[in-house]
């Protein structure tokens, strides 16, 4: 891993048919992305950058490839930097305007040694999307990623040409001109639980019925492109309440597992729905591996608290904390590695990994309500180092998943 100021290196934008040279590159791409990401480059962009766009990741020019492993485009410096104006964001991950003073976290970014990784394009985007639907299907982290590709695609679409409806299972993002939906919905566990509509606080009290996605696969059917994260619900204990049949049936029969048994047990009823209900020819599966926590700053230093105050990111390479368990990422690609449909990781983990800086922390709110000075103050009970900011982390995600696109 290296780190680099980024040196200017414009290249005007392609019309038409896209160039061989860059087909090229993204195939390469997109075998690197296979792996656990061995190599990579972790890049700090200047103030020159496309952080003067109104998204962080919404450049319009392609980066050239440079011998440094940097690269960066040229702006319209007339440009207003508003990104604590974004439209379609949670307060929960709208850290500018919850007041974080620092900046550096929005200026990292990462990119494989052996090939460049396209530039997010939202026009690019836009044009795979058009006259299809996409749908993201999980947690709140999906919800975050769901939130950064809208925001990454938005700013080119007039305000007339656009919407968005927000429900409490399915959000739809609608592109008008593109005829392109954008949505979300809401299944933490992917499987049902007692806990999907009216969010139980206490995970004890929580049960999930593991053989059954039903409930949930029916806002799954006739998507175009389906991209499934479920990790960090699983994670509130070493064991789960899990339950077959009903809850109708009494909730008292439910049976506690070890939680990566839980874990495998809904991933296959997953996978078994997907392999009986998708046709590949008409259906793009994605799954979105675990997205880190830093909760636990012994993993990268000997004084702190979770990931309070942290503004730069981990440098040593390969770093793996505490906060991702690779026995559950393991199931992950054991379950994916059987299916009969074609699904592809959008493997987040590694590289995620190093981004203690770039989380919630105190700039995010609890109950509806932006936490006060005095829990700002306790951050060891209040700092949030699951969610990511937006703009932030999840937007390089997207890039992966566009370059698969």
């Amino acid at each position: 891993m290296s780190l680099a100021p980024s040196t200017s290196a414009p290249m005007k934008p392609s019309r038409g048919r896209t160039p061989l040279p860059i087909i090229i590159a993204i195939v390469i791409c997109a075998f690197a992305f296979i792996a656990l990401f061995y190599t990579e480059t972790v890049t700090f962009l200047s103030s020159r950058s496309i952080f003067k766009h109104k998204y962080s990741c919404s450049r319009k020019n392609a980066a050239r490839k440079s011998n440094d492993r940097t690269a960066e485009n040229d702006v319209d410096e007339s440009l207003v930097d508003d990104r604590q104006n974004l439209p379609y964001l949670d307060m929960q991950v709208s850290c500018v305007k919850n007041g974080r003073p620092d900046s550096d976290y929005r200026h990292w970014e990462w990119q494989p040694e052996d090939c460049t990784l396209p530039r997010f394009n939202p026009e690019l985007a836009l044009k795979k999307l058009r006259g299809k639907r996409i749908l993201f299907v999980g947690d709140s982290l999906q919800r975050g990623q769901w939130q950064s590709f809208v925001c990454l695609v938005e700013s080119i679409i007039p305000e007339d040409k656009k919407s968005m409806k927000r429900g409490r299972s399915l959000s739809v993002f609608k592109a008008k001109e593109y005829n392109a939906s954008i949505e979300f919905y809401w299944a933490p566990f992917l499987v049902e639980s007692n806990s999907d509509i009216h969010i139980i606080g206490d995970p004890k009290k929580r049960i999930l019925k593991v053989d059954s996605v039903s409930k949930h696969a029916k806002s799954w059917v006739g998507v175009d492109i389906l991209v499934f994260n479920t990790y960090v619900w699983w994670m509130s204990g070493l064991r789960l309440k899990t339950l077959w049949g009903s809850f109708a049936n009494g909730e008292a029969g439910y049976e506690e597992l070890d939680t990566p048994v839980a874990y495998k047990i809904g991933l296959k009823t997953w996978a078994n729905w997907v392999d009986s209900t998708v046709n590949p020819n008409n259906t793009r599966v994605f799954f979105t591996t675990m997205s880190p926590t830093h909760t636990r700053s012994q993993d990268w230093r000997k004084n702190g608290t979770k990931c309070f105050n942290e503004t730069k990111p981990i440098m040593k390479k390969k770093h793996w904390g505490t906060g991702s368990d690779k026995g559950m990422m393991s199931v992950v690609t054991n379950v994916v590695k059987k299916m009969k449909v074609p699904v592809t990781v959008i493997n987040i983990t590694q590289i995620s990994e190093y981004r203690i800086d770039a989380h919630a922390s105190v700039y995010t709110e609890t109950g509806g309500k932006l936490l006060t000075d005095e829990q700002k103050a306790d951050p060891l009970h209040n700092a949030d180092c699951i969610h990511w900011c937006l703009p932030g982390v999840p937007d390089t995600w997207n890039q992966i998943f566009l370059a698969h696109l």
